[in-house]
């Protein structure tokens, strides 16, 4: 389901940025809402995606994305090795604790994107195989990507909850309401 976002101030750009990567960061908290943490790390579709693994991953990319635009590194490394772990709970995690992991990067993000001189202002891709040598992006650029990434994996989000227990976007969102 869609959710209006609220307009902006006029020509407030990272305001309307930052208000659609949060509308897409409420479906994915809402798909996880009355879950047992069973029901969070079950996969019931043809993929490996479990909502409490979404949860983690789009927590961890937003980090790992507003870390590099800081220039510092991101809490988690991940590789070939370790890939796997990205979109699972383990350990003790719990979608409680990644949710309020989440809620503190999001603050973390939000505080970024506002205090940035300008969305123009340009970081260093990381010397990654997948990145252009010597690339660059703008702070502009890794709001849209975060806003893709997250809207991306709402949709994945919503066939997931709705394949573990019938549940869709619209009554998630009247229990959200409660």
């Amino acid at each position: 389901m869609v959710t209006h976002v609220p307009a902006e101030e006029y020509g407030d750009e990272r305001g309307a940025l930052l208000s659609f990567l949060e509308e897409q960061r409420g479906g994915i908290r809402r798909s996880v809402l009355g879950l047992t943490q069973e029901q969070a790390v079950a996969k019931p579709s043809a993929s490996e995606l479990s909502l409490g693994g979404l949860v983690k991953h789009v927590a961890e990319v937003e980090q790992s994305w507003i870390a590099r635009a800081k220039g510092e590194e991101p809490a988690v490394h991940r590789e070939q090795s370790n890939w796997h772990e990205c979109f699972a709970l383990i350990e003790g995690e719990t979608v409680e604790s990644q949710l309020a992991y989440w809620e503190k990067v999001a603050a973390e993000t939000e505080a970024f994107a506002r205090s940035a001189p300008s969305l123009d202002d340009t970081f260093a891709l990381p010397d990654q195989p997948w990145f252009p040598p010597e690339g660059r992006v703008s702070v502009r650029w890794v709001l849209l990507h975060l806003i893709r990434e997250t809207a991306r994996h709402a949709g994945h989000a919503d066939i997931v909850r709705e394949s573990l227990d019938g549940k869709t976007a619209f009554e998630l969102v009247a229990l959200a309401e409660k």
